[in-house]
């Protein structure tokens, strides 16, 4: 693969001369006005970066964070703690006692299920309320990479925490409100994070960049989920399993990954410098700033509203494939627990293969191409596996892979067209809406994968109120423009 850190050879190099500190934290001399009326916005941060080298260290410290964190969403939401957390450990002892098949035994691992879901919700509405604020403050303070740093700390004491959680029907809201409030400080650290994008790539890398970023995320989430097979497949090298305590200490060691594997972004890569003309204002005087800014991009550049819109719906489509991937495995499809893992494994490296890939097709076809192209095909599949869910493993094994082939190119993809189309000086405000409005809709998967349960009484109608979901955000991305940057 070439360097996607690399200059483009026929991009001027007038900057070539710039220190590498300052070509990448210069990206903002200006807020410039968006351009009313023309769909187009005024001055991009990433155009500001047009001839600039880009330090190779600098792309691959920021890329890393992906590598750092990803196992909180892989072993931790996916494929381990949340499949633990619905296991029948946290069912009360005389129903756990019941066979696998009793009607009552049934209806309580759903009842699991379903208020996990509810409690992710929760925090999505949380999410909701608190990102575009804070992104908002890091652009006019110049302080992404701090907001990162705290972000990224409270997340790692989150998974710290989960070692408390013994397998008991008592400690589930426990567990529950840990990958919760986890998911509160993961989203809130990758506003700051996908707002620094702008920083490490330039025009015509910034596709292949995004999707390298994304990409080493699912191929760390492989690397940690290997390590707990070999852990498994050694009988956890004489650690006791009673009260789940080999779960617990997973989730720590992910805590202790992401420390290690975050620490480059904070030593190389430059903070931005604070946003000229961006208003300073109190905590709760951000929202009258914030409310102010949505209605200027309904009136001026209208696609960008749509974009966030749709991408709100399909994006939390994405992101129930993922948390819901392992239930659906273990408890629709009769996974064990050592296939899940695997299964994760080779999930994460299609994943992860094919964003990478999937990078280049962003920077020559453009964003919404890969973006439609990607939704298609997760409604398809995702109907085969609901259709198909009584046939047996072998068909979640195929299908289930190929959903994942599809989500990380919408991800990366929806993050650099986002990027594309940001005015200078505005990427933790904008990148943060795109956290708000995505959480804003991230109980729509939850509640209808618990809603649908709820009114079949069968884990498996959740897959389809996942589908409608991705439906509901292909249809919208349908309408979607793309924005021309003003010259």
């Amino acid at each position: 693969m070439s360097d996607p850190q690399a200059p483009t050879p026929a991009s001027p190099q007038s900057d070539a001369g710039t220190p590498a500190d300052a070509s990448a934290g210069a990206t903002h001399a200006a807020t410039p006005p968006i351009v009313a009326n023309t769909g187009a916005v005024g001055v991009t941060g990433i155009e500001l970066q047009e001839g600039r080298v880009i330090p190779r260290k600098q792309v691959a410290s920021w890329a890393l964070w992906d590598w750092a964190t990803q196992p909180f969403n892989s072993v931790i939401t996916t494929f381990v703690f949340t499949v633990y957390l619905t296991s029948s450990l946290f069912l009360p002892k005389d129903v756990a006692a019941l066979d696998e098949n009793d009607p009552i035994r049934e209806a309580a691992t759903a009842d699991l299920t379903s208020n996990l879901g509810w409690a992710v919700a929760i925090a999505g509405l949380l999410i909701a309320l608190l990102a575009p604020v804070l992104g908002q403050r890091s652009d006019a303070a110049g302080r992404r990479k701090l907001w990162l740093g705290i972000s990224t700390v409270l997340l790692v004491l989150c998974m710290f925490a989960m070692f408390f959680t013994t397998a008991s029907a008592s400690w589930f809201w426990y567990g529950a409100a840990l990958v919760a409030i986890g998911s509160v400080f993961s989203e809130i650290a990758g506003v700051n994070y996908n707002a620094m994008l702008v920083q490490v790539s330039t025009p015509k890398t910034i596709g292949r960049i995004s999707g390298l970023g994304w990409g080493l995320g699912y191929l760390g989430g492989i690397v940690a989920l290997g390590i707990v097979v070999v852990m498994q497949q050694s009988g956890w090298f004489g650690i006791p399993t009673g009260e789940g305590l080999n779960i617990r200490l997973i989730a720590v060691g992910c805590g202790v990954w992401a420390i290690l594997f975050s620490i480059p972004l904070f030593l190389n890569v430059p903070e931005a410098p604070p946003a000229p003309e961006r208003e300073r204002v109190s905590f709760f005087g951000s929202y009258v700033v914030l409310a102010r800014d949505i209605r200027r991009i309904w009136r001026e550049t209208r696609p960008t509203f749509w974009f966030l819109l749709a991408s709100a719906v399909y994006r939390d489509g994405l992101a129930g494939v993922f948390t819901f991937g392992a239930i659906i495995a273990a408890r629709i499809f009769g996974f064990s627990d050592t296939e899940v893992i695997v299964f994760g494994i080779a999930a994460n490296l299609i994943a992860g293969v094919s964003t990478i890939a999937v990078g280049r097709l962003d920077d020559r076809f453009g964003a919404r191409a890969v973006i439609l192209g990607a939704l298609i095909g997760l409604v398809a599949v995702g109907l085969i596996v609901f259709l198909a869910r009584d046939a047996g493993t072998t068909v979640f094994w195929i299908f289930g892979l190929i959903l994942c082939m599809f989500v990380g190119p919408a991800q990366a993809a929806s993050r650099s067209f986002l990027a594309r189309v940001t005015p200078a000086g505005r990427e933790g405000e904008i990148f943060g809406l795109y956290a708000t409005t995505g959480r804003a809709a991230s109980f729509l998967s939850p509640a209808l994968w618990a809603l649908f349960i709820g009114l079949f009484g069968a884990t498996a109608w959740g897959i389809l109120g996942i589908v409608i979901v991705l439906l509901a955000g292909l249809v919208l991305m349908l309408f979607v423009k793309v924005p021309q940057p003003a010259k």
